[in-house]
């Protein structure tokens, strides 16, 4: 077993080499982790991190394969940022190219080992180096060529040219970094072609943080039949978005190349060449290099999602209604509330709601349009709605989209779901090549059908929604969709936490579905398994103590005329006693709502969920989608009290 080693390297430098050596995990102690951790780095400029590995097997897929991961470990934050992981077994070694943005805060980068299950597996690492710049600029002159790899054809592929090498038979260039015949470059070439528009494609390494600029390269292209040289954005999805072509043949000189990139997500880079003979010459590539700055000179501010997104706790933001068609969509606010559910946001919050008691007649349409969107980007839009009636509403909420001066409409979405009074999220991804708007209709088609509609939280991203959901997880973040996280169980049984889908067996009682998507899955007691008073925990693994305040949110669900007591705790390491955060004791709502705590701890500690359970199997309590982050909460929790009945408990407000 491996414990924790510190790198021996110059930090000025911020390289760690391992010259003829490797260093390996122990994978003989199953379940176990290895951790290496580096001394305290700077990066007040944009790096590239490279790491050479290999993760090694004898046996065949297993169920819980080892895995070899790299986070960021940033000064003032309990946990650490993933940056990597690989558990793909593999014959040689491989390379993972990561950027890490500029920062003024130090940090520490941690290699993880995970063993598994698998005992005839071996985890290696031969080089760690850290590099100013950014992980797509490459002069091709080290040996792992930057990460670039070519994706293997039988006929046509790119290979690396200059340093005297003379594998090809055409007459090559010297290169453009040191315009010598030892400098190098990359190239393909015809004379392997077999068949017509055969296609050779050279892959950068994926980015890994969002970066927008200009993306430069130098190529030479010696043209005696058609050649087409492409330049593509591949996200994780697979999708590809063509961003460069040359457009016509050239002389036989290194000539620049300048393209404004947009990455907000995990993409690639691809130069593709495809070829209509063997005799259509060759391609060479040289000197990619990334400038934040964009090429064409946009003197316009760059478009913002956020600007296209909208909670509705201060207004409509950036929304609006077209008054020729009535009443449309109203603001309005459900105070903490067991028979109506509240907003989205925090339960207490504001929404939109539309087909209400002044607007619902048959024939009514509501449209809300939002701001104008750039064409020719791929947006993922997610927004949450809830249906209130008691028949089908299919159909009575869409969404539009509206090129420009609203000639042409297309329908991206409709609901199909019955009323179920359950906040639910839906995902729409779309790409259109005119600027447009995103357009919320809610259609109240006959008195039958006009239930109310209600909309929440809506925002937009870039990039498709598939792409985005391959993000690696944010920090101290858990929905619990995939599992418990980093919180156990003291104890598991019949008076412990369950995590769940959907309604609580229990009628009166519990959260119809979850916060997060309203399908997933939230943690509940469930009150008819215990007895009164009986105590269920949930506690997280130790945590990293910090100076400063820290933030930690979460929503809580307590509903049912028995409901007991939700309290939350730290406990620092080495103290037997539970500092109280927070407490809330009793029916609260029927909605999800949001609870904030403030806190600070400079040691290593643990956050404690307690629930207690009431006086009637109708006491469910459950909670979702916690966050903990560096830093000051920026908000106060509007609802100070701790027990009992609100005044206004049940009121309406519109």
């Amino acid at each position: 077993m491996l414990g924790p080693v510190k790198f021996d390297s110059a930090v000025k430098q911020k390289t760690v080499k391992l010259y003829g050596h490797y260093i390996s995990v122990d994978t003989s102690y199953e379940g176990e982790k290895a951790v290496l951790s580096s001394p305290d780095l700077y990066s007040e400029e944009w790096s590239c991190v490279r790491l050479i590995y290999q993760i090694a097997t004898t046996s065949d897929a297993s169920p819980d394969p080892a895995r070899l991961n790299l986070y960021l470990r940033q000064e003032g934050e309990s946990f650490d940022r993933l940056l990597w992981s690989a558990k793909e077994p593999s014959d040689s070694w491989l390379i993972a190219s990561l950027d890490l943005t500029n920062s003024t805060k130090k940090y520490k980068l941690v290699l993880e080992g995970e063993m598994g299950r698998d005992k005839s597996t071996s985890i290696a690492v031969f080089e760690i180096k850290i590099t100013s710049g950014y992980c797509i600029e490459c002069d091709f002159e080290e040996n792992h060529l930057c990460g670039y790899v070519n994706r293997w054809n039988p006929n046509v592929n790119w290979f690396v040219g200059g340093g005297n090498i003379r594998n090809s038979q055409s007459i090559l260039p010297k290169d453009h970094t040191l315009n010598s015949a030892l400098g190098h470059y990359m190239y393909v070439d015809s004379v392997y072609v077999k068949h017509f528009q055969e296609v050779a494609q050279l892959i950068s390494p994926r980015t890994t943080a969002p970066i927008s600029g200009c993306l430069s390269f130098y190529y030479q292209l010696k043209q005696e039949s058609s050649i087409v040289f492409t330049v593509y954005l591949r996200d994780m999805s697979g999708f590809y978005e063509e961003i460069w072509k040359t457009d016509s043949a050239l002389n036989a000189d290194w000539a620049l190349a300048e393209v404004d990139f947009n990455a907000p997500y995990p993409m690639e880079v691809i130069f593709e060449v495809a070829f209509n003979s063997a005799k259509g010459g060759y391609v060479a590539l040289d000197d990619i290099s990334f400038s934040p700055v964009y090429c064409s000179n946009q003197t316009g501010v760059p478009f913002n999602p956020a600007n296209a997104g909208c909670n509705f706790e201060e207004d409509l933001c950036n929304f609006y209604q077209d008054h020729k068609d009535g009443p449309g969509w109203s603001r309005v606010k459900v105070k903490r509330n067991v028979y109506r559910a509240g907003d989205h946001t925090t339960g207490f919050g504001y929404y939109l709601l539309a087909n209400t008691k002044f607007t619902s007649q048959p024939g009514y349409i509501g449209r809300l349009y939002g701001p104008t969107l750039p064409g020719n980007l791929q947006f993922c839009l997610r927004f949450y709605y809830a249906l209130y009636g008691f028949f089908k509403m299919s159909g009575t909420l869409a969404v539009y989209i509206f090129e420009e001066n609203h000639v042409v409409q297309e329908k991206i979405w409709s609901v199909l779901d019955s009323p179920k009074g359950v906040w639910t999220q839906a995902e729409i991804s779309f790409k259109k090549p005119m600027p447009c708007k995103v357009v919320f209709v809610s259609w109240c088609k006959s008195f039958w059908d006009c239930g109310l509609v209600a909309l929440d939280d809506v925002s937009l991203s870039l990039g498709s929604c598939q792409a985005a959901d391959l993000l690696l997880p944010t920090p101290g973040e858990c929905t619990f969709e995939k599992d418990e996280c980093v919180f156990t169980q003291k104890k598991r049984g019949r008076g412990s936490w369950h995590r769940k889908r959907g309604p609580t067996p229990t009628s009166y009682t519990g959260p119809k579905g979850d916060h997060t998507t309203g399908v997933g899955y939230y943690m509940y007691i469930e009150a008819s398994n215990m007895v009164y008073g009986q105590r269920a925990y949930l506690v997280s693994r130790s945590l990293r103590g910090t100076s400063g305040k820290q933030c930690l949110t979460f929503f809580y669900h307590m509903y049912g005329a028995g409901t007991g007591l939700l309290s939350v705790y730290l406990k620092k390491e080495g103290d037997d006693e539970e500092i109280p955060l927070w407490r809330r004791t009793g029916e609260q709502s029927i909605s999800w709502l949001r609870g904030l705590i403030e806190y600070e701890s400079d040691t290593n500690y643990q956050i404690i969920f307690e629930a207690i359970r009431g006086v009637s199997i109708r006491s469910d309590t459950a909670i979702d989608d916690i966050l903990f982050q560096a830093g000051p909460c920026l908000e106060v929790e509007e609802i100070q009290f701790s027990s009992g009945y609100p005044d206004s408990l049940n009121e309406i407000e519109y």
